[in-house]
């Protein structure tokens, strides 16, 4: 992963290695941060709900979630995560790539589930309530998970792998295919400009730019992206922009000029009006309340 939602300011239980591409992040909305912006990415995550309620969406379908509900997240897919009112949620994110459960030579369980997962192949329902038949064993496996990484004991990687080994098992009972996204190739340029504004988000980026990594003219580009997203373009980007410049404020002890230059935002007064407008405080004020 290369965004900033998980490298900021959120507490890193487990450190990732290339050799053990695995990590454990505990976050609370809106306390660590108001939300987590449509995004994508090529690691599994999982999504596991501690205390309160939230907001979870999975390829632009946004549906409730509570304490003890466990959301799985294949590669590829778009969703974010944000408050549900004035409720907030705290969770984890356990974030781990499919490619250290894969045997090289291409064994049963990589060929019928971790391949085609990987490939982006809807294989079993995203979101899993403590009333869902299988919820006992995949919540076994999160909890075993959590204390492992309590004190990192000589091996714990062989325990983690067991663990996911035994979650996607529990998993096994809902496994069916199930149906796609009705617009998926749609999603398709919608992940392509996402990811564009996730790594450019602090260079110019204008409406041609958008439109002509689509693949659209300009016109067509700005319906699609409304009808999808619901915002126009330049309001997801400013509040894209928004967003990590307020994690950064609370990360990080630069000055207010320079986190909105590095987030995008040439014109420092238009940046405070509209940081004032979406967290109805001044970037200074923020900075200060969350001290």
């Amino acid at each position: 992963m290369d965004t900033l939602e998980y490298q900021n300011t959120q507490e890193t239980k487990v450190h990732g290695h290339e050799d053990f591409p695995f990590n454990i992040y505990l976050c609370t909305i809106p306390l660590d941060f108001h939300l987590v912006p449509t995004h994508w990415h090529n690691d599994m995550e999982i999504i596991y709900i501690k205390k309160g309620r939230g907001i979870v969406s999975i390829d632009l379908r946004p549906f409730g979630v509570a304490e003890g509900d466990i959301v799985i997240v294949p590669p590829g897919r778009l969703h974010s995560i944000g408050q549900l009112g004035e409720n907030s949620m705290e969770y984890e994110n356990i974030i781990f790539q499919l490619s250290m459960l894969m045997a090289p030579q291409g064994d049963v369980c990589t060929e019928k589930l971790f391949r085609p997962l990987a490939q982006g192949q809807p294989l079993f329902p995203c979101h899993f309530t403590p009333d869902c038949p299988s919820y006992l064993g995949l919540a076994a496996s999160l909890d075993a998970m959590d204390e492992i990484c309590r004190d990192f004991r000589h091996g714990y990687q062989l325990a983690i792998k067991g663990q996911l080994f035994s979650l996607f098992y529990a998993l096994a009972s809902d496994m069916a295919p199930q149906q796609a996204h009705p617009h998926s190739n749609s999603l398709e340029r919608l992940k392509i400009i996402l990811k564009y504004v996730e790594t450019n988000f602090h260079e110019r980026i204008s409406i041609a730019d958008a439109a002509r990594i689509c693949g659209f003219s300009e016109s067509h580009f700005m319906k699609y992206f409304k009808a999808h997203m619901a915002v126009s373009f330049t309001e997801y980007l400013n509040d894209y922009r928004l967003t990590i410049a307020a994690r950064l404020l609370l990360s990080s002890s630069d000055s207010i000029g320079n986190i909105a230059v590095d987030t995008g935002f040439d014109n420092l007064s238009y940046f405070n009006r509209i940081f004032k407008k979406k967290y109805h405080c001044t970037p200074s004020k923020f900075r200060e309340q969350k001290a």
